[in-house]
């Protein structure tokens, strides 16, 4: 039975959408900053990733749903292996996500102002330009990603602490749905139910980082870049730090992918 199987692509689609999104969410602080609208830039912060969490939901029962579609030979490294295909999958999102950066730079700042035009009416904004003019709009802001936009960036620009907290966030939150469904298959029957609603306690972990850790930071950066109380060049290092750390992340997921399915079912077992 071949591991690419017609419910495995369609979970792909899903996992490129969301971790797209996911990458390219981190390009609208600088959009704000650039346009002077930082609660704007949030609010249009806040609107995508709530689209890619919804996206998260239809695609967890699919993924959940390969167990029973799997031979029931050598099960576990065959769910392995689709389980790794898609972790690779989330690696090519954020590769297409920071391809596709400097071009979402420049819609999301106009979609900033847009949205402030509207008094922050998302349905409004896009009834205005879901149009054929607004997709000519769309193609004249394209842009070609260039060495440049690193220019001024270096080693001390760059936050270390916090590109290594986010590799780990990122590592945690791509494996944290797959290994809770893995970690069903390690347990006896009667706690399999419970290791796969676990999947709270991996990604609750790094909820709880992310909150403390990265949130408050990246806002206070960009407030400061607004009031020129810091350069702007902290903010494009702030961004290159966070999309560049999360594919980091998304290799690390596939070393701790393993590691955390057990922990899950230790944990599924314990309480």
């Amino acid at each position: 039975m071949d591991l690419l199987t017609g419910k495995v692509i369609i979970i792909s689609i899903f996992l490129l959408i969301i971790t797209v999104i996911e990458t390219l969410a981190y390009s609208t602080r600088i959009s704000g900053a650039r346009v002077k609208l930082i609660a704007t830039a949030l609010s249009l912060f806040s609107t995508m990733v709530i689209v890619s969490r919804f996206s998260t939901m239809i695609q967890q029962p699919l993924t959940a749903k390969l167990i029973a579609e799997a031979p029931n030979s050598n099960k576990l490294s065959f769910i392995e292996g689709q389980y790794r295909f898609l972790i690779g999958v989330t690696s090519i999102g954020v590769i297409i996500g920071i391809l596709l950066f400097p071009t979402f730079i420049t819609i999301f700042s106009r979609a900033i102002v847009q949205l402030s035009n509207e008094r922050g009416s998302i349905i409004k904004l896009l009834i205005k330009h879901l149009n054929i003019s607004g997709c000519k709009k769309l193609i004249k802001c394209l842009r070609v990603p260039k060495l440049s936009y690193l220019d001024g960036i270096n080693f001390s620009t760059i936050p270390k602490r916090l590109f290594v907290v986010n590799v780990v966030i990122s590592a945690v939150f791509t494996i944290g749905v797959l290994s809770s469904i893995y970690a069903s298959m390690l347990v006896p029957k009667d706690y399999a139910q419970a290791a796969l609603m676990s999947s709270g306690i991996i990604n609750g972990i790094a909820t709880i980082l992310l909150t403390l850790f990265i949130d408050p930071k990246a806002s206070v950066l960009a407030d400061r870049v607004v009031k020129e109380e810091s350069k702007y060049i902290f903010l494009k290092s702030y961004s290159l730090t966070m999309i560049s750390s999360k594919f980091v992340g998304t290799l690390v997921a596939q070393l701790i992918f393993i590691p955390a399915a057990y922990y899950v079912a230790w944990f599924a077992k314990w309480i």
